[in-house]
């Protein structure tokens, strides 16, 4: 369960930011985990709120957007949109997708409070 390292490092970027800013407590931290980042978002979830007693996550709502997977095909040269990485091209049907979007974990945004 590799979402418990990823949600440390979360962690480590908040604590971070709220060192530098100079801020107490985050309200609202918003999460974008792209459809092929390889990131189950239910446990990333759950290993946040389990690190978060104690830290400036607590209490904290977290809310983590999943962008869809986009490629582009060789094949067509188009750019596609795909739910899974193993989908076919939609326009040609063809598997040689190179992609090019949706394989990030990036922290969005927080709403904070002094």
């Amino acid at each position: 369960m590799h979402e418990v390292s990823l949600a440390g490092g979360i962690l480590r970027i908040v604590e971070d930011a709220a060192r530098r800013e100079r801020f107490r407590r985050v309200t609202m931290l918003r999460l974008e985990a792209g459809r092929f980042a390889g990131v189950e978002v239910r446990a990333l979830r759950f290993a946040l709120q389990t690190l978060a007693p104690g830290t400036c996550l607590e209490g904290a709502r977290i809310d983590i957007a999943e962008p869809p997977g986009r490629c582009w095909c060789m094949r067509c040269g188009g750019e596609v949109e795909l739910a899974q990485r193993t989908d076919p091209c939609p326009g040609c049907g063809g598997h040689q997708l190179q992609p090019t979007g949706g394989t990030e974990l990036r922290v969005v945004d927080m709403s904070v409070q002094d």
